[in-house]
């Protein structure tokens, strides 16, 4: 799905992965779940081009719905996979991760465990080599993305800012869509590891000026960066 010029989305408001596409290759940010594969390769031939065009993947986090496709990407094709240092171990595997659930309504929940199923989400393939990135750099990719650490979500969790298309990509730092409740709008995600550390690295956000802000959950959000940080707020406080 084309959300604006050279910015690209496959999956959906449940999960969804983002291409970054230039005259130089595409630039993928994460891997959603095994099944995205098959949307990966149908948007890319619309745009006439092949995995082979993909010069990079960045994992905004390593956790397991973001993981999909990633270590088939890099065998298959050699497509190097960037993940912040904090993180590395987590995507490929080698840490158990405790996942605490908090608030959920039966619906919303199973619909996401639904759709995990249907894509191969509830099997993961880990990571068997990354490429470890940290805050600051910037990256020899289309696009030219900058890292922003956004420690929280998980300790290695990070922002994508891409200036070229006008877009910072938040994985779970922020959702817009609640998977296991279902509420929309901007607001604190689910399965977060530090919930006071992530809303802390939110300031990291204010800082930029973006049309784009895509998250890993819900829909995409161009009502201003600064706007999307303030309802997170807003809905982390106690009710």
């Amino acid at each position: 799905m084309k959300l604006d010029q050279q910015l690209y989305r496959i999956g959906n408001d449940i999960v969804a992965v983002y291409l970054v596409v230039t005259d130089d290759g595409v630039t993928v940010v994460d891997a959603g779940m095994a099944g995205h594969w098959g949307e990966l390769t149908a948007e890319l031939a619309a745009l006439g081009r092949t995995p082979a065009d993909i010069r990079g993947l960045v994992l905004t986090h390593g956790d397991t719905d973001h993981l999909g496709f990633a270590e088939r990407l890099r065998r298959e094709y050699g497509v190097p996979v960037f993940v912040h240092g904090a993180d590395a171990a987590r995507a490929r595997g080698e840490v158990k991760v405790k996942n605490t659930w908090g608030k959920a309504k039966i619906g919303a929940t199973a619909g996401f465990l639904w759709y995990a199923s249907r894509k191969g989400g509830l099997r993961t393939t880990y990571l068997t080599e990354v490429s470890e990135v940290a805050d600051g750099d910037v990256l020899d990719l289309p696009g030219a993305p900058r890292i922003l650490g956004m420690p929280g979500h998980s300790p290695g969790s990070i922002a994508v800012h891409v200036p070229a298309v006008d877009a910072v990509f938040v994985g779970d730092g922020l959702t817009t869509r609640h998977v296991l409740t279902g509420q929309h709008g901007p607001q604190p995600a689910p399965f977060t590891d530090d919930r006071d550390l992530a809303l802390e690295s939110l300031d990291r956000l204010g800082e930029l000026q973006a049309k784009w802000v895509l998250p890993g959950h819900g829909a995409p959000w161009n009502g201003g960066v600064q706007e999307a940080v303030r309802q997170v707020r807003a809905a982390a406080r106690p009710q």
